[in-house]
């Protein structure tokens, strides 16, 4: 009897021990388990933090061109000036040569001459702007009097980025459209799409039209240049100022004008009356003949 006791109380005993073990195992295992999740969930935000860091500096590199593509400054100068001069022809020489020297050119032109009194000319230059302001003054130090001087600037850099972006968004649309139409099988799908194209051809057109002439404004700037003679123009002299010399040959001239002008009057009644003349030279012929032929009889009476 007492053996089956202790027989069962070791069992008991080996029962309990056993489960302990088993509990103490899978709870090893779980912790274990937790631990590798953590890890893995670890790995993976840490993967996914450099694909973010990656995509943030692609994003970068992608955006830092553009920020290199924006162009300087862009402003169009335009200058009036005005001036006069002493010698017209002299100094519109050395203005034309000035336009050579600094690598411009001369884009329009006009003399205009009043009488003796005046000589004024016109003309309109474009100069590289880099020696803008060295035209001008060197202009300025032909001449006798600055009358009139203006500049302007318009600053058009906003205007040909926003071109530049507007070609863009053109060409990404064209390509596009080409894309289309090599894979449009439909008659009517390919002439939708080649119209389309064409009218998005135009449009890039005419952006790049005005994106050069910004382009020809900015880098050549216009001067519009007027130029005056100066003269000095004597007044008349009365006379009552004249000296005896002036006084003589003006009585001379006079009396000159006065006898050409008889000897041509003589001349016109002459000249001009000549039939009649003729006709009472005649006349006093037969009176002379008549007269000396009765002269004549008398004396032989």
């Amino acid at each position: 009897m007492k053996k089956v006791i202790g027989l069962f109380v070791f069992l008991t005993l080996f029962l309990l021990l056993a489960a302990c073990s088993s509990s103490s195992e899978s709870k090893g295992s779980k912790e274990i388990s937790d631990s590798s999740t953590g890890m893995d969930s670890f790995e993976n935000a840490k993967q996914e933090q450099s694909l973010v860091s990656l995509d943030n500096n692609a994003k970068q590199e992608n955006a830092a061109p553009k920020e290199l593509e924006v162009p300087n400054q862009m402003v169009i100068y335009q200058a009036d000036l005005q001036i006069r001069v002493k010698k017209f022809e002299e100094t519109l020489q050395k203005i034309e040569e000035q336009v050579g020297k600094y690598g411009g050119y001369i884009s329009e032109s006009m003399v205009a001459k009043d009488g003796e009194e005046q000589v004024s000319g016109q003309i309109t230059v474009r100069i590289p702007q880099k020696n803008f302001q060295a035209f001008l003054h060197d202009t300025e130090g032909q001449a006798a009097e600055v009358l009139q001087r203006n500049i302007t600037g318009t600053d058009v850099t906003e205007e040909y980025i926003d071109l530049d972006s507007r070609l863009k968004s053109k060409r990404v649309v064209e390509e596009r459209l080409t894309s289309f139409m090599q894979s449009a099988q439909k008659t009517e799908d390919l002439l939708k799409i080649s119209a389309d194209l064409a009218a998005v051809q135009e449009e890039i057109e005419t952006i790049q039209g005005r994106m050069k002439y910004l382009e020809n404004q900015t880098s050549f700037s216009t001067v519009h240049l007027s130029l005056f003679e100066k003269k000095v123009i004597v007044p008349n002299l009365d006379d009552e100022g004249l000296n005896t010399w002036d006084k003589t040959k003006k009585q001379f001239m006079q009396s000159t004008n006065m006898l050409l002008a008889a000897i041509s009057s003589l001349f016109v009644v002459i000249v001009g009356n000549i039939p009649i003349l003729v006709i009472l030279a005649v006349a006093a012929v037969f009176i002379y003949l008549f007269i000396k032929k009765v002269r004549k009889r008398n004396d032989n009476e």
